[in-house]
């Protein structure tokens, strides 16, 4: 059950972008809580202006979910080595573009919702900048390993370079 202690994280988010592809979470529900929230800290808001605000919080629900998506595969993929390969964050990104477009078929079937091929893309342009930002953390980390392995224990280069 190895497989199974790799994966669970992603497993589990997966079941939870399924749940919010249910009627539960259609346009018309979730502007029952968000637009009056929108219209208390924002008084002066047309109800059109609320309306757009409330639209692109739903998209960027779909960036969030997917970018969290994305890490949890990439974890599943490393499963524990270490770095970042090119191969890791494309097969990641190919599933969760292909997650994105089976969840938009799923709302084909459910009442109140639709598909759109804009939310696969906007779906999988949160994996990608999950993987950008998962190889820049690890980019980063590989900097800070090299300038300390630079560096005596005073702070003093441990090299000669004069």
């Amino acid at each position: 059950m190895r497989w199974l202690r790799i994966w669970w994280p992603a497993i589990v988010w997966a079941a939870c972008i399924f749940s919010f592809s249910t009627s539960a979470f259609t346009s018309e529900h979730t502007s029952r809580f968000i637009v009056p929230l929108l219209h208390w800290l924002f008084p002066s808001w047309s109800a059109e202006t609320l309306d757009t605000a409330h639209f692109f919080i739903r998209k960027s629900g779909h960036v969030t979910e997917y970018f969290i998506f994305s890490l949890l595969i990439l974890r599943g993929i490393r499963h524990g080595r270490k770095g970042t390969k090119l191969g890791w964050a494309l097969a990641a990104v190919g599933v969760v573009a292909g997650y994105a477009a089976l969840d938009e078929f799923h709302q084909s079937f459910v009442p109140g919702r639709t598909a759109a091929f804009s939310d696969v893309l906007i779906d999988t342009a949160g994996g990608i900048a999950a993987q950008v930002v998962a190889a820049l953390v690890v980019l980063l980390g590989d900097m800070r390993e090299k300038r300390k392995k630079g560096l005596g224990s005073a702070g003093i280069a441990t090299t000669d370079s004069e």
